[in-house]
């Protein structure tokens, strides 16, 4: 059984100048005659910026776990998933990913669980009723909790209120008001997120309202992402905004939905959403659950096949190390992406893609702070085509390993970009012409203590 499609929103390398051996791609030219990419196709990096330590969080799913064997613990592993938020245990909602079922496998690839106890109930809309939840969430919570499942970091009591929830069955905030005394009844310190709202977030003012006069304020604010990266910016600006305006204390957010069903398993459709998880601070998100589950969020070509092109994505996610970099797109549609320095100051990782396809380009400034380089630095550029959701890909393939000159402590590396495919460079130190290095570090994001972004400015 798959998940059912819910029905849209409204609302919503070329490399030049250099000595270069490169393994030509499809639809990628590696030579000095490449035309030089505008501003509107140039990502910006600040390798002496950093902003919040790498805990890859953006690699988790919805359902991305089945059962005990499913994804295999080796392919789940080398992606480090974050968090995984599955079925309530005993639920019904699908045939597979009950929490308890998949929490030792989650446990052993080091990621941490989210219980969804809405999918308690089948059907969609939930065929909730009065008469069983009581009962129901007291015997979850006795079963599922931070003695049984160790790893587990939240409660998400109900999904997509704005869809899910009848009229008949009262109002939505009264549920929420008793549900979440009923949970900190039995455990006081779990945390509980919500509301778990669509991508649709109108209701959310509303909700916290309640929330803030009933004291039933969630720990961890959460929504989804389905429509579209480009939104997440003025999603975020527009929650904390709320947030402020009702005196609540900053809350780490959860995005525990995202991408569409035309972007899943597209490596240069997700790379966006990524960068601007990081960028603005989210605590974790995770990918949605339009097909199969434990397949890590449509990473894999089906429940128990072999990864597609987006898979090597999250890989090279996982590989990165240290702390992330300040990085800047030229706009909320365009090509984006996310850069991590190593802790020991010897490899700058960049991950980009999306936008319009074309000549594009990767400036990166800071490099004499952050690599203690001033002369040359080694560039490795690297592409993953898309193969579809299911599509099988061997993995990424080598476009150019060259030399550049560091100029006024930066660089800038032309490449012809496909906006399916994702990209990455590595930027090494060739070892000569050194400095000390200095970095500063940026901490102005919507959930400190939590992984601050680098930079939020709530809506007015």
């Amino acid at each position: 059984m798959t998940r059912r499609l819910r029905p849209p929103n409204t609302r919503r390398l070329t490399v030049g100048a250099v000595t270069a051996v490169a393994t030509v791609a499809a639809a990628l030219v590696v030579g000095p005659s490449a035309e030089a990419a505008s501003a509107s196709m140039t990502l910006v990096v600040s390798a002496n910026q950093t902003f919040r330590p790498v805990t890859y969080v953006a690699t988790g799913s919805l359902y991305g776990l089945a059962d005990a064997t499913n994804p295999s613990d080796s392919l789940a592993a080398a992606i480090k998933p974050n968090t995984f938020v599955q079925m309530a245990a005993g639920g019904r909602q699908q045939p597979t990913g009950d929490i308890l079922v998949v929490a030792p496998k989650a446990a052993r690839v080091g990621a941490k669980l989210v219980d969804r106890l809405s999918d308690y109930y089948p059907g969609w809309p939930y065929q909730f009723s009065w008469s069983t939840w009581p009962n129901f969430v007291d015997a979850q919570v006795r079963s599922v909790n931070r003695t049984t499942v160790p790893n587990l970091v939240a409660y998400e009591p109900w999904n997509e209120s704005d869809q899910t929830w009848l009229s008949s069955n009262g109002t939505f905030e009264n549920f929420w008001t008793r549900t979440h005394r009923q949970i900190r009844a039995i455990d006081p310190t779990t945390p509980i997120q919500g509301p778990s709202l669509s991508n649709n977030i109108s209701g959310m003012r509303t909700f916290l309202q309640n929330a803030v006069a009933t004291n039933t304020v969630p720990d961890i604010i959460s929504w989804h992402e389905l429509a579209g990266a480009h939104l997440i910016q003025n999603d975020i600006q527009t929650v904390v905004g709320i947030q402020n305006s009702l005196g609540i204390s900053p809350r780490p957010i959860a995005i525990e939905e995202y991408a569409s069903p035309s972007e899943v398993g597209i490596p240069g459709a997700l790379v966006g959403y990524i960068a601007k998880f990081e960028r603005f601070g989210v605590r974790d998100a995770e990918l949605a659950f339009w097909n199969q589950s434990g397949t890590l969020g449509d990473l894999l070509t089906s429940r128990g096949g072999s990864p597609n092109g987006a898979y090597w994505l999250y890989k090279w996610y996982a590989e990165m190390s240290g702390n992330m970099v300040v990085t800047t797109p030229p706009s909320q549609t365009s090509i984006d992406g996310a850069a991590a320095l190593t802790s020991d100051g010897r490899q700058l990782s960049v991950i980009f893609g999306g936008g319009t396809s074309g000549s594009s380009a990767v400036q990166v400034n800071g490099i004499s702070g952050a690599l203690g380089a001033t002369g040359r630095v080694r560039v490795k550029v690297e592409r993953v085509a898309s193969t579809g959701r299911t599509g099988a890909s061997s993995g990424a393939v080598t476009l150019s390993e060259s030399e550049y000159s560091v100029s006024n402590g930066s660089i800038n590396v032309p490449v012809t970009t496909t906006n399916t495919s994702a990209y990455r460079l590595l930027i090494t130190s060739t070892g000569t012409s050194t400095t000390t290095r200095t970095t500063t570090t940026t901490s102005t994001g919507t959930t400190p203590g939590s992984g601050a972004g680098q930079l939020v400015t709530p809506a007015g």
